[in-house]
């Protein structure tokens, strides 16, 4: 066998390339062929059909992985022989994997085409009938990335009316998929017709005709939708569409229910897109605070970094409840927990101001509650003395909110807060001194046992 693999990765000459029927000119699948009946075993050749499609099936996959988009193609024509396995489990399953591997080859290969990806297509939905809903939904998407839209609908709407074999859930499935994206496709045409509307005036003889025209859309649209945002899973674009036409047409209820279901029902998975278009819905609708402060706090737990948390914060300092306003010294530092957010300036003016506040209002224990879990690895990973230099040579704005964070955290005698103290800056000369004034009055740290 490992003289086998050899020679399947030997050199191509260029006596040996053949013109393929698969994937037109200029896609070649050359000697492979020679090896579908035959397998070199021990000097002698004998017939080895399993042998050899394995074998093709591993080359293929090295050959993806490796991006060599030609070489993976010579290998997946030897591999078609597994529609003609003797072994019926594997002539079963061999349609749905050449669908896969095929058209992840023809979506790369550099000499391949839409008229090349429309042809396998066409070909594998009849050669493997079971995988047909699912062959004509990944067509039209990719006819979608092509900007193809008047296929892609035409190909959903083929696949939405065909009947074969028995009605079950899985298909369930993938018709009511396949009638959402066709769903989908109506949205966009509704999106371009909703903004041709916005530029007419009501008293213009086009308007009532694009109106009509706009509502036509908008009912067939959340017909395709409204099946499929029931059932259970992620239906984001879906979603969004659905919530945004019934918006449009005042059916403010029916928005929040179907939000409200997308982000509390349990069957569904977790999904913190589904308490952001909440929260995003509650905010247009001039929502009362404890609303939103719900719908963030689930979002929270979720994803403590996301940038909403610091709309949050806002809303958390601004309620009258003192558990508020602990849990909102709590978001901040969690914000700041994440490498991804340690430059931004808005957080950390926001805990700096913050942090003032909340020990000027004599509540040291709230600081330190969040501070203990963080005192061992908070000052190299914000306020070293690489990081103080660092800071103040990109952003002097950012280097100062951090310094009087890290002096109130960690005393007059942290690194980080010398250093920019140290700075000479005639715009920021008095905001250091106030700075300077304040960390002495309110830091955490008593001055003997400063870092």
């Amino acid at each position: 066998m490992s003289d086998f693999s050899e020679e399947l990765k030997g050199p191509v000459t260029d006596d040996e390339v053949e013109t393929s029927v698969l994937t037109g000119a200029g896609m070649h699948f050359p000697w492979l062929q020679t090896y579908v009946e035959t397998v070199a075993i021990g000097g002698k050749r004998k017939k080895d059909f399993a042998q050899t499609t394995s074998a093709c099936l591993s080359f293929v996959q090295e050959a993806l992985l490796k991006h060599q988009w030609q070489q993976a193609a010579e290998y997946m024509y030897s591999y078609f022989q597994t529609l003609e396995d003797s072994d019926s489990y594997k002539r079963q399953a061999a349609p749905e994997i050449i669908w896969k591997l095929g058209s992840e080859i023809l979506f790369y290969h550099p000499k391949s085409n839409v008229e090349t990806f429309n042809t396998f297509a066409d070909r594998m939905k009849n050669v493997g009938v079971m995988n047909y809903l699912k062959i004509s939904l990944q067509h039209a998407l990719y006819l979608l990335h092509h900007g193809m839209l008047k296929d892609a609908k035409r190909n959903l709407s083929e696949a939405e009316t065909w009947r074969h074999g028995e009605n079950t859930s899985s298909r369930g499935i993938l018709i009511n998929l396949i009638q959402a994206y066709k769903g989908l496709l109506q949205y966009y045409t509704w999106s371009k017709k909703k903004m041709e509307l916005s530029k007419l005036d009501k008293d213009d003889y086009a308007y009532n005709a694009v109106a009509q025209d706009v509502f036509n859309h908008s009912w067939k649209t959340s017909a395709n939708i409204s099946a499929l945002i029931k059932i259970p899973g992620v239906w984001d674009p879906f979603v969004k569409s659905y919530v945004e036409m019934l918006e449009f047409y005042g059916d403010r209820d029916g928005a929040q229910e179907v939000l409200t279901n997308y982000a509390y029902d349990e069957k569904f998975p977790s999904n913190p897109n589904a308490h952001i278009y909440l929260y995003n819905f509650l905010k247009r609708q001039k929502a009362p605070r404890s609303k939103m402060i719900s719908v963030l706090k689930i979002l929270y737990q979720i994803v403590p970094s996301h940038k909403l948390m610091l709309e949050f914060h806002t809303l958390l300092r601004k309620s009258e409840k003192e558990e508020h306003h602990k849990l909102g010294l709590e978001v901040l530092f969690g914000v700041l927990d994440f490498a991804g957010c340690t430059k931004n300036i808005t957080a950390w003016k926001y805990l700096a101001k913050y942090l003032k506040k909340t020990l000027m209002g004599n509540h040291l224990a709230w600081v330190q509650d969040e501070w203990n879990s963080r005192k061992n690895w908070w000052p190299n990973f914000h306020f070293s003395y690489f990081w103080a230099k660092s800071d103040w040579k990109e952003d002097t704005a950012l280097a100062c909110e951090k310094a009087f964070v890290a002096g109130l955290l960690l005393g007059k005698g942290c690194r980080y807060f010398r250093y920019i103290l140290k700075q000479d800056h005639q715009i920021l000369g008095k905001k250091i001194k106030r700075m300077k004034r304040s960390v002495k009055k309110y830091s955490i740290v008593n001055p003997r046992f400063s870092y």
